[in-house]
């Protein structure tokens, strides 16, 4: 057998092409399965963030792809649920400021802080309004407002003394109509706001020359 090999080169190149054969044979069967069950046992998760939603997958595609239906599903959960109202009405005032208001009275508010030397005096002013017919009076304290929001809220009232006088409804022609003043009021600026708000004659416009 050596005598041939070393005879015929032909011989000789055939037994190392087998050679070649043999050893690529054993090196990519060993070295292919060992890859590819590397490959599987590892197999990490990839992670993918969309606008703040998280999604894992084995592909960059995958995870991506999780976030953004992740994202969507929760959108329409979101566009499902009952809208929260962004303000509440205020509650109607009390039922005898209510009541004075509906009967055509020009309602009259003072809301002082218990205490105050301009509220005292204020709701000492007050008392001219005893005589006057058709008006109806409500001296209330600073911490019971809440009670007058449906008010106070549209006048904005900030601070007190605050004197606010109701225009009758009659003369409002449905759109309750009021003003607020602040600070010491005298018996007279009282009865004047009072006088203004149930005003419904002609008004005369100056003009100078």
């Amino acid at each position: 057998m050596r005598d041939k090999l070393n005879d015929s080169p032909a011989a000789q190149i055939g037994l190392v092409v087998a050679l070649i054969a043999a050893a690529a044979f054993l090196l990519l069967g060993k070295g292919g399965g060992g890859e590819e069950e590397g490959t599987e046992a590892a197999s990490p998760e990839v992670v993918a963030t969309v606008n703040g939603v998280a999604a894992t997958g084995s592909t960059p595609g995958e995870a991506v792809e999780g976030a953004v239906e992740s994202l969507e599903a929760g959108a329409e959960a979101g566009a499902s649920a009952v809208a929260m109202p962004t303000s509440v009405p205020a509650p109607p005032p009390p039922a005898p400021f209510t009541a004075a208001y509906e009967s055509g009275d020009t309602v009259v508010l003072l809301v002082v802080d218990d205490g105050g030397i301009d509220d005292a005096q204020t709701a000492a002013a007050t008392a001219t309004l005893a005589g006057v017919p058709d008006v109806s009076l409500f001296v209330v304290p600073a911490h019971a407002i809440a009670r007058y929001a449906a008010v106070t809220i549209g006048l904005d009232v900030n601070r007190v003394p605050a004197l606010v006088v109701m225009r009758p409804k009659r003369l409002s022609r449905g759109t309750p109509q009021a003003t607020v003043d602040y600070g010491y009021q005298t018996p007279q600026t009282v009865l004047q706001d009072v006088l203004d708000a149930s005003y419904k004659g002609p008004e005369d416009t100056y003009h100078p020359n």
